[in-house]
């Protein structure tokens, strides 16, 4: 004869049956969540992934974005033209006149006057396009690995005339060609094929990169970003320290790290189109000294 279950012991029953079920769509729940943690050393990248990934799985830039990456666009320009005037003396090339004398002392009297994310006015804009345009600037841009260039320089001083129309508005482009450092950890989530995805990007200069820690726990996989272009170039943060070297380091200690033991990391190898066009000029052997093949991109 079986024995009947008390009220009491019917309730603790359904209450374990609603814990498992409560479990199941948890973890049902659980595996749809993905986690994706950003990692690479300073310029590599990370932060132009995260503005695609909005553009691609979100509903891209907001009208108050456009707004607010306009001074951006700016200052990205007028610092990577004032980073080549200063980069001139130290690597001993003149100007192909001396009338840019005065074009240079107004570009950076606007960096002085700490207005760089102003609109150009017409003097500043016909200045900036006699200098771009001047031989002895375009050669030290061709030696640009040999101090610090932002990668979008000739993207934006390319097309100074549009940048200085008075209706200029930024595109999709130059949102993605803007160089803004990351400080702290910016998230991005989006949702794709019934998974929801969790992008985090950290800063990748040596200062920023104790605050990593923060995002290592339940991490699904790892992106690990390295610009291929800057084979030949050094780190903003220690001028003797090359940049591929430095990802290659920093790849390594990522992978042997214990935290990561059960965690897919996915290497993801950026900026082909830079590399491409470099490695015709600029010899793999600045940076792998034991490299033999030919200097073309194939």
């Amino acid at each position: 004869m079986g024995c009947a279950m008390s009220a009491e012991e019917r309730a603790a029953l359904a209450r374990s049956r609603q814990i498992e079920r409560n479990l199941r769509e948890d973890g049902l729940q659980a595996a749809k969540d993905i986690k994706l943690l950003l990692l690479g050393a300073g310029e590599s990248g990370k932060s132009t992934i995260v503005k695609q990934m909005k553009i691609i799985h979100e509903s891209g830039f907001t009208s108050e974005d456009f707004k607010q990456y306009r001074p951006v666009v700016f200052s990205n320009t007028v610092q990577s033209l004032v980073a080549i005037l200063r980069a001139m003396p130290n690597l001993g090339i003149g100007f192909g006149t001396n009338e840019r004398e005065t074009d240079a002392k107004m570009v950076l009297d606007v960096i002085q006057r700490m207005e760089d994310t102003e609109p150009f006015s017409e003097e500043l804009l016909t200045a900036m396009k006699r200098l771009w345009a001047d031989p002895g600037v375009q050669m030290c841009f061709s030696r640009s690995n040999e101090y610090q260039l932002n990668d979008s320089a000739k993207y934006f001083l390319d097309d100074l005339d549009r940048l200085g129309s008075k209706d200029y508005q930024p595109t999709e482009q130059d949102i993605l060609r803007t160089r803004v450092k990351t400080t702290g950890i910016v998230e991005v989530h989006f949702s794709f094929k019934n998974l929801n995805f969790k992008l985090f990007d950290v800063g990748g200069q040596r200062s920023e990169r104790k605050k990593w820690i923060h995002c290592f726990e339940d991490v699904t996989a790892i992106i690990f970003c390295v610009a291929m272009s800057e084979y030949d170039q050094v780190l903003h943060e220690d001028e003797t320290t090359n940049r591929m070297q430095e990802s290659l380091k920093l790849f390594d200690s990522i992978c042997n790290n214990k935290w990561f033991t059960d965690t897919s990391i996915i290497l993801f190898l950026n900026k082909k189109d830079l590399f491409e066009e470099k490695i015709k000029k600029s010899p793999l052997t600045i940076c792998f000294p034991e490299y033999a093949g030919t200097l073309n991109y194939v």
